[in-house]
């Protein structure tokens, strides 16, 4: 999935007045984590509840992203690539009308 991708980001998760930190170093198809706070390309500040909703699929990061949920900084491409990290949401299904019974 990730190949031809070389960047670094930082995850800036809040809760509360409390921050914790992930950076991810993506260097063609290889993942490095580690939990300095270092400069990175990209960085991402997320409440916890919105990154484990991430996490889970539950969240559209890059939705997130739009709808200002999600704050990011840096080379803003790079979350393009992260988002592949990250489970699909589950889409929707629409409910259908009660048919009527004859």
């Amino acid at each position: 999935m990730l190949a031809k991708a070389k960047g670094t980001a930082r995850f800036d998760i809040t809760d509360g007045r409390r921050t914790e930190r992930w950076r991810v170093t993506i260097d063609k198809g290889n993942l490095g984590v580690s939990r300095r706070n270092v400069a990175a390309d990209c960085i991402l500040r997320v409440e916890r509840s919105s990154f484990e909703r991430a996490i889970a699929g539950k969240l559209n990061l890059m939705a997130a992203v739009l709808r200002g949920e999600v704050g990011i900084g840096g080379d803003e491409r790079l979350i393009v690539l992260l988002r592949r990290l990250f489970l699909k949401p589950a889409r929707r299904r629409r409910s259908q009308p009660a048919r009527k019974k004859p």
